[in-house]
Order: structure tokens, then sequence, then C-alpha cells
């Protein structure tokens, strides 16, 4: 079993929000405002928000598509944690991060919702953390299987939000809650 984090501080993870990924996203620039509410109501409940953003074959590092989509915006002093695979932990220094923050509590929002949201959420929890998707702060594209079959990107992240309210790990909680509904704060739960 994963040791449980002690506490309850958060810390809003912001995953991948960059202008290639969401291009290739549903309801981009939606998600993009409700990330950027969330990421506007957690600084003034003075919770720390981390920023991840991803480099690979397709999101090479200092190109255009690899900018943060223009209405985020890290704060000087919030931490940035580079990554190359879907989960925010492998092979970063994001625990590191969240052990100087004191973080028990990740809250979750941005792309994509198959891959790096449901990877790290996966992740978050494996190590002991309590996690909280932002249900309407995280999106995806329409995946297409080939045969005519596809799954339609509302039902991608409708998948996940269900599944962040019926996973079951001891000791840790996690769920998945509209940006207006979670209440931010340094102890909240």
């Amino acid at each position: 079993m994963a040791t449980v984090r002690a506490g309850r501080k958060q810390v809003l993870l912001v995953v991948d929000m960059q202008v290639g990924v969401m291009a290739e996203c549903a309801d981009a620039a939606a998600v993009v405002a409700k990330a950027a509410r969330a990421v506007a109501r957690a600084r003034a409940a003075r919770v720390p928000v981390v920023w991840v953003q991803h480099a690979d074959g397709n999101l090479v590092k200092g190109s255009p598509r690899w900018e943060w989509a223009p209405e985020l915006v890290p704060a000087p002093g919030e931490p940035l944690i580079h990554k190359n695979f879907n989960s925010a932990f492998e092979d970063t220094n994001l625990e590191k991060e969240l052990a100087a923050l004191g973080a028990a509590h990740i809250v979750l929002a941005g792309a994509q919702t198959n891959w790096c949201i449901r990877a790290t959420a996966y992740g978050a929890l494996d190590r002991g953390y309590d996690v909280t998707l932002l249900k309407d702060a995280h999106s995806t594209g329409t995946l297409e299987l080939g045969g005519g079959t596809r799954i339609v990107a509302a039902d991608v992240v409708r998948e996940l939000n269900v599944a962040m309210q019926w996973l079951d790990y001891p000791g840790r909680k996690n769920t998945a809650v509209a940006v207006e509904e979670f209440a931010f704060g340094p102890d909240e739960h």
C-alpha cells in the first residue's frame, strides 16, 4: 500500500494546457477558461499552483505549439515541471515539489483526459495523495479507433469524471467536482 499523505493541504496541478495540446481538444476555449478560473480561485485562496508542461516530437520545447494557452500564465515563483511521459510523476521532480509544498491533496486540471490526466490522477492516488479532478477543466479529442468506431471526446471526459468518483483506494479520497463547486483553501478538502 502507498504511504497516505498526512494533512489536507491542496495544490492545484495544471497539466499540459499548451497551444498544441489544446488545439486537439474538444471545447478547448471553455476548458481553458475554466482552468484559468481555477487558477485565479486557487491563488486567491493561497493554494499553490504547480504547472506541468509536456515535450516530445509533436511538442518541441520552445516551439509555438509547446507554449501555454495564452489565458494560462504561470506566476513568478510557481513551480514548473517539465515532462516527457504521460504521468506528471514519471521521470520528473514533481514529488519533490509537492513535498516541499506539504501537499496531500491534488486538485487536477488539464489535457488530455485519456492520456496525461488519467495517468497523473492514477499516479497521484498510487503515491498516496487525495485527488479531486475538476470535471469541467479537462478535455481531449475524439478517438478514431478504425473500422468506423470512434469514442467522442465528451464521452471520454464523462467516463473519467465518473471513474474518479468510484475509484476506491485505502486511506485516500478522490472525486470529480466542477470548478465553481470546489472549495479552494489551504487546509480544505
